[in-house]
């Protein structure tokens, strides 16, 4: 792309619709580099399609008492970074000239229980929020990298966007996974930092695509407990971390799926079937 050029002394704007900036891993910057991935991210979040005309929110934890925040009513494709807003962990405004995000509850209550993460993002993408109205978690052993990545990703009760319903439903399963699908609603993800939270919340998405072609498919062949557990050994070498702790329905594994499926021989069967037939009989 073509950038036009500059009177020698000027600065050219920092615009993310028309120049996106890569951003770097790390939690500790400056004001200015916040506001800019912050920028950067909403960019990447609308063109990725994971969110439509002002939905979504983005933040940064700036210190102890601080947060960096994505306005309300804002595009995200379209912020720039003196859009953003600061406000203290109880939601109120320190600075800023926009009204702060309606959805700020939500990543308050993110930075509160979990004193390792320092950024949130929340979307709202096309197939991870069609689970999430399903009501249907993303928790099958189907994909090595997730298993790798999140482990499994829950789904969340049904909560009014922007009221304490909303947090509420989140906060039994914040401190235990690092991405959550909220029922009827979307997807929030979290991190040590924005980059490992905007990963997280593209890989989640990535994960709900390649779910819904095995449902279209009709098959879906799920990974061993003995494999998740080699996944599990390898993520420790790759230095690869989550909260998701792997247990009878995190991930679900080919033997769980075993583990509940009823046999019977043909014998059995037709034992059955005579018996329902006498009792239907018998009743009437």
């Amino acid at each position: 792309m073509l950038r036009p050029r500059l009177g020698r002394g000027k600065r050219r704007p920092y615009n993310c619709m028309i120049w996106p900036h890569s951003i770097s891993h790390g939690a500790v910057k400056t004001e200015d580099e916040h506001r800019r991935d912050i920028c950067t991210v909403g960019y990447w979040t609308h063109q990725r399609g994971f969110v439509g005309a002002t939905d979504g929110n983005i933040s940064v934890r700036l210190d102890p008492r601080r947060v960096l925040t994505s306005p309300t009513a804002i595009s995200k494709g379209m912020m720039q970074p003196d859009d953003l807003v600061i406000t203290d962990m109880q939601g109120k405004t320190l600075a800023g000239r926009r009204n702060a995000s309606s959805a700020l509850a939500m990543p308050l209550l993110i930075y509160k229980r979990r004193p390792d993460v320092n950024a949130v993002c929340h979307a709202h993408p096309v197939t991870a929020t069609g689970y999430a109205a399903a009501g249907l978690p993303l928790n099958k052993a189907l994909v090595s990298e997730i298993v790798l990545a999140l482990g499994c990703i829950p789904v969340a009760r049904y909560g009014t966007p922007g009221t304490p319903e909303l947090t509420e439903a989140l906060e039994p399963l914040v401190p235990s996974y690092d991405a959550i699908l909220m029922a009827n609603h979307g997807v929030v993800t979290y991190g040590a930092d924005l980059l490992t939270a905007f990963f997280r919340m593209e890989t989640v998405e990535h994960f709900a695509r390649i779910a819904l072609v095995t449902e279209l498919l009709g098959k879906q062949v799920l990974l061993s407990g003995e494999d998740v557990e080699k996944l599990l050994a390898a993520r420790a070498r790759y230095g690869l971390t989550t909260a998701a702790q792997v247990g009878a329905e995190c991930p679900v594994t080919s033997d769980s799926l075993e583990a509940d499926r009823v046999t019977l021989t043909r014998q059995e069967l037709e034992t059955l079937i005579e018996e329902a037939v006498r009792t239907r009989s018998g009743g009437r």
